[in-house]
């Protein structure tokens, strides 16, 4: 059976054929091939040429399609689609005053599953397949278990981080983090998976971040945490590495005022960078930092942060990252470099490059395809992966697949229950904008 990628797909086939796409694969280098099939079987890549063997797969034409691996989105706070847009003229302290400070505490549990499931639907619908989750909205059990059923609704895959809300200090206890795992992590469930999202040491006091991630071994999950130079330690990294909690494990996020040294540090350890370019720049966090993450061979993902101030499609922070990367000091940076960030440096920050992140045979089949027949990107024969990272926006992905499965195709979501979904979200964002 033969469909076009515009036609309705409303199952996973065991077999399925993308045939004769422009593939753009990122590892180990950018390259692009014209007239290139991909198949996939029971939800992984099982090989991709030209002229493959059709033989008992679904074949979607996709003859004029970009055919991408899947953007990785290593840092965002998923529940606050919900409250868009209401800090975009807003620095830092505005931000964390407004949005921790007031509308997290009136977050309830079915607001955060709505923002969950509809931040998560926005992720699939701009091409991200995978999404870190930094959620520090558990002001009570009742946060965590919306949030991951918000996320396992969606279908999305997604890095669950638990985190408690910065200034609910009383809500951080460890027996709700160890009961959630117990009861939501027990099973065989890989798209959605569990990490802790503590306060870190720029924030918190030692003996703290010690506990923490102790409790983080204990569970044999990763960490993602913010750093920077802190109110509680001006070197957070050297804190970490003189109590022995360097770990290739851990993601952190932003880093933009940490020194070379302790950015060396964490790639010493074997640990990872998340920056949001966007938002690091609109609220001031400092000087991008791209050129020198590279430059000390620091792995690094991007990330859309807060959709309360900036955008939440990879296509406007692959734009953010390369023009910011201009305004620093270092080798210059390329559209290619961006695009392998988005992808499989992405995976790469978050453990998972072994499974997604690139087309390579055996990978899951996280697969994003764009329409090359859109007006804007007519002509991108030139260069694919620059029209893709300067040209392209989220009205061009045509089709989304998660380990095989479509999510989206004929440039619409296939969410079954999508307009309540955005029905309640307009409820909560109603509701929420009226709290005094």
């Amino acid at each position: 059976m033969t469909t076009s990628a515009t036609h309705a797909r409303t199952h996973s086939p065991d077999r399925l054929l993308l045939r004769g796409g422009t593939v753009v694969d990122t590892d180990p280098h950018v390259t692009a091939r014209p007239n290139t099939d991909v198949l996939i079987e029971n939800g992984t890549i099982a090989a991709v040429g030209s002229g493959l063997s059709a033989e008992g797969a679904e074949v979607v034409d996709a003859r004029e399609r970009i055919v991408l691996p899947g953007f990785v989105d290593t840092h965002r706070h998923v529940w606050q689609s919900v409250l868009r847009a209401v800090a975009v003229d807003s620095d830092l302290g505005d931000y964390l005053g407004l949005v921790l400070g007031r509308l997290s505490p009136a977050m309830r549990p079915e607001d955060v599953y709505t923002g969950n499931l509809v931040g998560a639907l926005e992720c699939l619908d701009s091409g991200i397949t995978t999404v870190q989750d930094f959620s520090h909205v558990q002001h009570r059990a009742e946060h965590g278990d919306a949030a991951v059923s918000g996320l396992r609704a969606a279908g999305i895959r997604a890095v669950f981080g638990y985190g408690h809300p910065p200034f609910d200090p009383a809500a951080r206890d460890p027996r709700l983090v160890r009961d959630l795992r117990a009861r939501l992590f027990a099973g065989d469930d890989e798209l959605v998976t569990l990490a802790l999202a503590p306060g870190g040491p720029s924030y918190t006091p030692i003996d703290v971040v010690e506990e923490d991630w102790r409790l983080a071994a204990e569970l044999d999950i990763p960490l993602a945490v913010h750093v920077g130079s802190g109110p509680v330690a001006q070197r957070p990294i050297e804190a970490l590495r003189d109590r022995g909690l360097l770990n290739a494990r851990t993601l952190y996020i932003h880093g933009n005022s940490l020194p070379d040294d302790e950015l060396a540090m964490i790639a010493d350890s074997g640990g990872a960078l998340s920056i949001a370019p966007h938002i690091e720049a609109q609220m001031g966090h400092g000087a991008p930092m791209i050129n020198r993450s590279r430059t000390v061979g620091l792995v690094t993902g991007l990330g859309a942060d807060v959709v309360t101030s900036g955008p939440g499609d990879m296509f406007s922070l692959l734009r953010a990252a390369l023009l910011t990367s201009q305004l620093a000091n270092g080798s210059r940076l390329f559209a290619a470099d961006m695009l392998r960030m988005a992808t499989i440096g992405g995976a790469a920050a978050l453990g998972l490059a072994d499974r997604i992140g690139s087309l390579a045979v055996g990978k899951q089949a996280d697969v994003v395809l764009l329409r090359a027949d859109a007006v804007n990107l007519v002509g991108a024969t030139h260069d694919i992966a620059g029209a893709v990272v300067a040209c392209a926006h989220p009205g061009n992905v045509d089709t989304v697949l998660i380990a095989g499965r479509t999510v989206k195709r004929a440039g619409r979501l296939t969410h079954p229950h999508l307009s309540t979904a955005l029905a309640d979200a307009h409820n909560s964002a109603a509701r929420l904008a009226t709290t005094p």
